[in-house]
């Protein structure tokens, strides 16, 4: 059979990549992706100087932290402008073939990934489908119009969904990095702002490709997850806005043109570099005293306050301890100060096999009776700390995230509630350095 017909049935498409050419400041050009720090802005401040004048993925996204900033219309047309630009001028070269992606990060070495293209007609976020890709999570329809706004007429695709395989065995990425590494270099770069190193190498012959067809048939055969192939690790919203954008398209033109693939980097669930930490809450102007209350419909919840030099050490020690508990930290914020002066809270319950899954819908009904209340998912201890140090509200440490069983959890009960875990630190986030022509 054809190679492509081979990776079409397999939800999947070689892209026309577009990668800065020679002379392109790469350590500048690539840029962490949009949904992170987004209680920061000082960080995309420091992005934007990094980044400076020249050319820049940051000059072609929308960072979240901006959303709700007057004049987005204005600032999205900009970005489409500047993507025109970079498609007119003398910004890229293109290569037909795949990227396999080595990740250097301030916390883990040599984490791997494959730059290629998914199928949007594969992809289905609507509860109780069971499409090819699935969501681990859910998602939230209020979030998608600003993220299909960007990508609607936009000329570019830069990619920082993140898509996971369950190949137990390690087999398929250690397999297509030994081909990539005897082959050609694409890029080999520092990231701004201390976030690691990234490496690539083009995969652009049919040798490659049916390497790559023949480990995903094998892994498709072999899977107890039905015809579930493809879980969303990273990027959940960005690729539910595509789809979205996919959706209308189809209506207006041509079915067999325009945005029907994604792309995306493909990563093994076991990869000893991916570490999976939970995604912590923020609950701005609630008092601590009344998420104890909240908390206290959990069966057995307790709490126990840590006061003095070396709270925060005990908490998050405490909390990743392996008990049969479900434990959990609960951070009063201050408009000033370090709240571990002021004392943190442990906070314990009868074993539940998420945290979140309990938590969650407590705070939803919160926010909803409490119209002045809101609630933002923190990437990061640290982060959750410094929010912590300026803000009035309440910051909620959630217990670490298993991630052995995900395929199967995301196979027998569906998504995991939103925002349930985040494969890495914050400045552990892909990186957009590829591009592919979207609409230009």
């Amino acid at each position: 059979m054809d190679i492509h017909k081979r990776l079409a049935a397999l939800g999947m498409a070689i892209p026309e990549l577009l990668l800065p050419r020679e002379g392109i400041d790469l350590a500048a050009w690539a840029v962490i992706a949009c949904d992170q720090f987004t209680q920061d802005r000082d960080y995309w401040d420091r992005a934007a100087a990094a980044a400076g004048d020249g050319p820049s993925a940051l000059h072609c996204i929308f960072p979240e932290v901006f959303l709700d900033d007057p004049g987005k219309t204005g600032r999205i047309e900009r970005i489409h402008r500047t993507m025109k630009k970079y498609l007119g001028g003398s910004v890229f070269n293109s290569h037909r073939g795949i990227v396999y992606v080595e990740r250097d990060t301030p916390f883990h070495s040599g984490r791997r990934g494959l730059v290629v293209c998914l199928d949007l007609e594969h992809y289905d976020w609507t509860p109780g489908s069971a499409p090819l890709i699935r969501p681990t999570e859910g998602t939230v329809p209020a979030r998608l119009p600003p993220r299909m706004e960007v990508r609607r007429g936009a000329a570019l695709e830069l990619p920082h969904i993140l898509i996971l395989i369950d190949d137990k065995k390690d087999e398929l990425l250690k397999t297509l990095g030994e081909r990539a590494r005897a082959g050609k270099k694409v890029y080999d770069t520092p990231l701004m702002l201390d976030s690691g190193w990234l490496r690539g190498w083009l995969l652009d012959k049919e040798a490659d490709w049916a390497c790559l067809a023949g480990g995903l048939e094998k892994l498709r055969s072999a899977a107890l997850t039905g015809t579930f192939l493809y879980a969303v690790g990273d990027g959940n919203h960005s690729l539910a806005a595509a789809k979205g954008i996919w959706e209308e398209y189809k209506k207006t033109a041509n079915p067999a043109e325009g945005p029907r693939w994604v792309m995306v980097e493909l990563e093994n669930l076991y990869d000893p570099a991916l570490v999976f930490e939970p995604i912590h809450r923020f609950i701005f102007g609630a008092g601590t005293e009344e998420i104890r209350d909240l908390f206290s419909a959990l069966e057995g919840f307790s709490t126990t306050k840590l006061c003095g030099t070396g709270a925060r050490t005990k908490l998050l020690s405490l909390v990743k301890e392996g008990v049969p508990q479900t434990r959990f930290g609960i951070i009063p914020g201050a408009s000033r100060g370090d709240p571990e002066e002021g004392g943190l809270f442990l906070a314990e319950a009868e074993p539940l096999p998420l945290a979140i899954e309990r938590l969650q819908p407590l705070l939803d009904r919160l926010v909803q009776n409490r119209p002045e209340l809101s609630v933002d998912y923190i990437h990061g201890e640290e982060e959750l700390f410094r929010l912590a140090r300026r803000s009035a509200g309440v910051g909620i440490l959630l217990p670490p995230f298993n991630k052995q069983g995900l395929f199967r959890t995301v196979a027998a009960q569906g998504p995991l509630p939103r925002k349930s875990f985040s494969m890495g630190e914050a400045v552990e986030k892909r990186f957009y350095l590829e591009c592919r022509r979207l609409f230009g």
